[in-house]
């Protein structure tokens, strides 16, 4: 018998042990091991023609079919547009609120509401992820990734209609419902529709793709710079433009995005689950297996320390840059008009984004590969450190525009993170609950996470006075800053908690 033959009839004898099992009782407690070896059957043949048909040494890409590239590029600019708009938001909601609230507000009131604008948004897209992970799981991830798409490119454009910080808070609140379901299910359809042994570098790639997103934001940022310094708009009104024209390329993605079909395996194991009374994205099988509530809470915390130390503190170096442009452009020329200041700061958070999201490239690639080399806790305990490190570094000694280059290292080591939980996250969870336990772990950790702008800007007020010269107001934030970045070190209590998942297939 040859070597094939001898694994169709290992195979064979498995079928039959799995279908004698399926044929016993329907208590509650065996449909989950039944639904197990449904999928196993189904699913065995397919690993093993997947192993006999490549060659480890070919690279992963080789692979693919057309379609499995279909789904990825799909994939991929859902997610680079989504990045897109939330980089867009980051750029101008300084400038937005300045124009939104009295012209008499003073910056650190205008950084307070910066800090509730970005909570909000936080909540919306913790809250988005509760909701689309588990309507992914449900009715399918093509059919929920098309909509959550529509969702935030619609309202990102309506933001540029605001007339005051109430209903831009509120535009803000519903983009985030969009955003925060995109993540889960565009990992939940990669990992579901890939080969296995594409997996890991493909999701690592989707992750990493996310800096195109932003590095757009940060070109549109220059363009806008310089069409208000020419003239051609009023400096004002740039933010406006960006969200418009931030909006545009995720709205058209949505009507190529119909064509996506749901995986194989979502479809399989639906059928299997409606025989076996198996629930899909259930909130109640998340928590109530020991197995994947562990792997839920202890994912949820690893992502909090991640986000946190983007969102509430990386992500405000544009306040950053504004605060030092102003300071060196009056010092050289006191007399510089408040026109000019803005088109230079514009300009500068441009720069600073395509730096800081060019690092992030890397940095999001570096660690796929390391994830695939020493595994992913030890990746992740490297990382965490390094970000704490890089970011200190930035808000310490960024002093000139001479420094940018520290926004890269800052980039490539916080931005790393998110390739881990890319990778990561959907390793954690069977395929019943891999959208569900991915976007509660990225996404329910937001809740967490929305203090982190509001406790930086409370932190800013309480080191500096109102009445405090602008550079005293600059030192406050850098300590602010400073201070924060040690809650990266959460993520190493959280790895203590979660198993390794190196060389492993995905539990399904």
């Amino acid at each position: 018998m040859t070597g094939v033959e001898t694994q169709r009839a290992s195979h064979g004898d498995r079928s039959g042990d799995y279908t004698q099992a399926l044929a016993g009782g329907c208590d509650a407690d065996s449909r989950s091991l039944k639904h197990t070896l449904m999928l196993r059957v189904i699913w065995e043949s397919e690993r093993m023609s997947e192993h006999r048909g490549s060659a480890p040494s070919t690279p992963w890409w080789r692979d693919l079919t057309a379609y499995h590239w279909f789904v990825f590029a799909m994939a991929s600019m859902a997610w680079v547009f989504d990045c897109l708009d939330q980089q867009v938001f980051i750029l101008v909601r300084g400038e937005a609120l300045k124009a939104l609230l009295p012209s008499a507000t003073d910056q650190p009131v205008i950084n307070q509401y910066a800090g509730y604008s970005t909570s909000i948004f936080m909540i919306g897209w913790a809250t988005g992820g509760l909701i689309f992970g588990s309507v992914g799981d449900r009715i399918g991830r093509a059919k929920t990734l098309a909509l959550t798409v529509l969702l935030y490119s619609l309202c990102t454009g309506l933001s540029a209609f605001s007339t005051g910080p109430i209903d831009f808070m509120i535009y803000r609140f519903i983009t985030g419902l969009g955003v925060g379901g995109v993540f889960g299910l565009a990992v939940a359809l990669v990992a579901d529709s890939l080969p296995e042994r594409s997996r890991t570098p493909a999701l690592g790639l989707l992750q990493a793709l996310s800096a195109a997103g932003n590095i757009t934001a940060g070109l549109m940022s220059i363009g806008v710079g310089w069409l208000g310094a020419n003239g051609f708009i009023s400096p004002g009104s740039g933010w406006k433009v960006m969200f418009l024209v931030g909006a545009l390329p995720a709205f058209l993605c949505v009507f190529i995005q119909l064509r996506l079909k749901e995986p194989e395996k979502w479809v399989e194991a639906r059928k299997a689950g409606k025989l076996t009374g198996v629930q899909f994205g259930s909130y109640r099988s998340l928590f109530g297996d020991q197995r994947w509530r562990k792997a839920a809470i202890g994912g949820m915390l690893l992502c909090v320390a991640g986000v946190i130390g983007v969102w509430g503190i990386g992500f405000f170096a544009p306040e950053l840059i504004n605060g030092v442009i102003e300071l060196r452009l009056k010092e050289s020329d006191p007399n510089i008009s408040a026109d000019a200041i803005k088109s230079a700061q514009s300009t500068w958070r441009g720069v600073n984004g395509i730096v800081q999201n060019t690092g992030a490239f890397f940095g999001m690639l570096a660690f796929t590969f390391l994830c695939q080399r020493i595994g992913r806790k030890p990746a992740f305990a490297i990382g965490f450190v390094a970000a704490m490190i890089a970011t200190i570094a930035f808000f310490r000694l960024f002093d000139d525009v001479s420094m940018i280059w520290l926004s890269a290292i800052m980039g490539f080591c916080q931005l790393a993170l998110f390739a881990g939980f890319a990778v990561y996250l959907p390793e954690l969870f069977p395929l019943r609950l891999r959208s569900t336990g991915t976007s509660f772990c990225y996404n329910v950790g937001r809740y967490v996470a929305a203090s982190g702008p509001i406790t930086l800007g409370e932190l800013q007020k309480i080191l500096a006075p109102a009445a405090a010269p602008t550079e005293v107001k600059l030192q406050a934030f850098r300590d602010a800053c400073t201070y924060m970045s040690f809650f990266f070190l959460v993520g190493l209590i959280a790895l203590a908690f979660l198993p390794e998942t190196k060389g492993k297939p995905l539990p399904e």
